[in-house]
């Protein structure tokens, strides 16, 4: 099993957050994407929410562009571990995509840390490298998985927390 199937060994309950995840046609569309299934019932579903990670301001404002328009709420970015940590006690987010390379920093100890010091964080290990070149670092890590950020998707980001494949 890749370690992007990964579920991380995280109860069921807690992966999925009791989200309607059906694959029948909605009633109420959250974006244009929505035809792959995705949606959002304002009375039923409430948005993940999510927290970037990642030193590139521009990939934030794309993924965060990306995930909004697909359902998902991202209630911040932070472009540094220091910032991560202290977004993370702030906005509690659900899920926080990190990128493998936040420059001078690790985002394979920000995982760690984040894991330790906040009981239940949920981690996604986001990278524009390909992800056998850190298979091993991946499954070793408190991480979910893993996504590249050139497939990078709410429905990628909901089979990770429900530990399924797309």
């Amino acid at each position: 099993m890749g370690a992007s199937a990964r579920a991380g060994g995280r109860p069921a309950a807690a992966r999925s957050r009791g989200r309607n995840h059906s694959r029948e046609k909605p009633d109420f569309y959250a974006s244009a994407h929505a035809e792959d299934g995705l949606a959002c019932n304002p009375e039923t579903d409430v948005a993940l929410r999510c927290l970037i990670v990642d030193d590139a301001a521009d990939f934030c404002e794309a993924a965060r562009d990306l995930l909004e328009g697909q359902g998902i709420s991202v209630v911040g970015c932070a472009t540094s571990t220091v910032e991560a940590i202290q977004s993370v006690r702030e906005l509690r987010p659900e899920v926080a995509l990190v990128d493998i390379d936040l420059g001078a920093e690790s985002g394979f100890d920000l995982a760690r840390r984040l894991a330790t010091e906040f009981d239940g964080s949920t981690v996604i290990l986001v990278s524009t490298h390909d992800e056998r070149e850190f298979a091993r670092l991946i499954e070793s890590s408190p991480a979910v998985g893993f996504v590249a950020k050139t497939e990078l998707s709410a429905e990628r980001i909901y089979a990770l927390l429900d530990g399924s494949t797309t």
